[in-house]
């Protein structure tokens, strides 16, 4: 079975309702890229779909299955601190909802210390 197009965008959220944050990266991290390709089980076209600013829920489609894989994943590739779960734990209904994949970006080690 393949994976569904995301739905387009939704208008831009709402600052008060988005997860912490701060000025997301110009574009997102190939490895992060991957990992989210890979748990989603989706073919490599869909990877165009991975950016900055696509909702992990809304946009990319990810369900609580593929969360807590690429939860999984994000700690065995960049270690304890690229914790998701954790992240999660500490967000309210709207604040999972606005989870982007900038959120996850930021929760990487610096490039240099990879």
């Amino acid at each position: 079975m393949s994976r569904p197009e995301p739905p387009p965008s939704a208008e831009p959220l709402d600052p008060s309702t988005a997860a912490p944050s701060s000025p997301s990266p110009d574009a997102a991290d190939p490895e992060l890229i991957a990992l989210v390709v890979e748990v989603a089980g989706a073919p490599p076209g869909w990877a165009r779909h991975v950016t900055p600013d696509a909702r992990l829920d809304a946009d990319l489609l990810l369900d609580e299955t593929e969360l807590a894989a690429l939860a999984e994943r994000l700690r065995e590739r960049f270690g304890a601190p690229a914790d998701l779960a954790a992240l999660r734990a500490g967000l309210d209904l709207p604040g999972l909802e606005a989870l982007t994949v900038a959120d996850l970006h930021r929760l990487l080690p610096e490039q240099g210390a990879r």
